[in-house]
């Protein structure tokens, strides 16, 4: 098993745990988070993409491509999926304060009820900032080898997969937006490690 594999085996390993053991009423939420702090593990060397097409708010088709020269948080979720739900929050502060020229946080939905499950998720929850993709056909969950939601995959300005982690994380947390600043530093043709 590669490095970063068990890596990220063992940091998803470590959340669930301490995420049940809170669940419990072991640890508080907060003392479960501020135990296992989120950090990318970034691959050894960036991985090519699939093909991914989805359609935008209005129904129009679009893909990640449409994407390339900005870092791309590709967050994989659905509306019935309680840690999806959790975390949306988490995303929309990040999007409010990163997004623009250099980052895109993407939040692929992957519902069945399609723009319309999703628009009206956003109304309920005061989703502001977070534009909308749907994959109703839920081909991306076969495509991009998605084992569960949320998946959040981070893509490098050359449209290439350069970390993956799956399980809700708090994404507006100072040292995230620090990573993700690095990732969006990083020059177009650039392959460093942060």
């Amino acid at each position: 098993m590669s490095k970063s594999i068990s890596g990220t085996r063992r940091r998803f390993t470590g959340s669930l745990a301490l995420g049940l053991v809170a669940a419990m009423g072991g640890l508080s939420p907060l003392a479960a988070r501020a135990a296992d702090a989120f950090r990318f593990t970034p691959y050894p060397k960036p991985r090519p993409l699939p093909a991914v097409s989805f359609l935008n708010a209005q129904g129009k088709p679009t893909s990640l491509a449409a994407f390339r020269g900005k870092v791309v948080l590709l967050n994989i979720w659905a509306t019935w999926c309680p840690p999806c739900v959790h975390e949306m929050p988490t995303l929309n502060k990040l999007q409010e304060l990163l997004g623009g020229k250099e980052f895109e946080v993407v939040p692929l939905s992957v519902d069945k009820g399609g723009v319309f499950a999703v628009h009206s998720f956003y109304q309920d929850n005061f989703i502001d900032h977070l534009p909308i993709y749907v994959d109703p056909t839920t081909n991306a969950l076969d495509s991009l080898n998605i084992l569960g939601t949320p998946t959040t995959i981070l893509v490098d300005k050359q449209g290439r997969e350069i970390a993956r982690t799956l399980g809700p994380q708090d994404w507006d947390q100072p040292s995230v937006i620090a990573q993700l600043r690095q990732y969006m530093a990083q020059g177009a043709g650039a392959d460093r490690k942060v």
